[in-house]
């Protein structure tokens, strides 16, 4: 079973957190909720989520996903986490496994820690400007090596599909896709 840490902070995006653990639960995939800050975590929308673990209780290694997602103060937030910030990069430099962040987080979170370098990645219009100096793609997900990033809340169960790709197969990808969009 793959074992995915999702880290939230005051301030993150609903749906850019929701939506790819919805389908990585689907999946059969376990997720962890870590809470920075403590285990009740409210969205950038005041709505308030229970994690799973203080993030302070995990180890750092361990994980084939370790996952950021955006929003705003959240992103800032989980960047101000030395626990956070341990977990990503111990992920990225760990064979077989994956880090993941959307909106925000690619610029705010995975950029100043050093894990796009050498990378393509994307963000949500207007963040660049957290990291300077790197050309972030348009496209809506990007994946390169194991680093992978989504644009926007739009994207976040494409996101979420694609990182059942990677982690399992494409296979399950598309029947949990199936489940989720409206077909005519």
């Amino acid at each position: 079973m793959k074992k995915v840490v999702v880290l939230l902070a005051n301030g993150f995006e609903d749906a850019e957190a929701l939506c790819p653990i919805d389908v990585m639960r689907r999946a059969g995939f376990d997720v962890t909720i870590a809470g920075i800050g403590g285990m009740e975590i409210t969205s950038s929308h005041s709505v308030v989520f229970k994690a799973d673990k203080d993030i302070e209780e995990l180890n750092s290694d361990g994980w084939d996903l370790v996952f950021a997602p955006g929003g705003m103060p959240g992103s800032v937030n989980i960047s101000q986490s030395w626990k956070a910030n341990e977990m990503l990069i111990t992920a990225a430099n760990r064979e077989n496994s994956y880090v993941a962040a959307i909106c925000a987080a690619p610029a705010v979170v995975l950029g100043p820690i050093g894990l796009l370098f050498g990378k393509e990645a994307t963000c949500y219009p207007g963040c660049e400007d957290f990291f300077s100096g790197f050309e972030f793609s348009k496209d809506g997900v990007v994946v390169s090596g194991n680093i992978v990033t989504a644009k926007s809340a739009g994207y976040a169960f494409d996101l979420g599909l694609k990182l059942i790709e990677l982690l399992e197969n494409k296979e399950l990808s598309d029947k949990i896709k199936n489940q989720i969009y409206y077909k005519v």
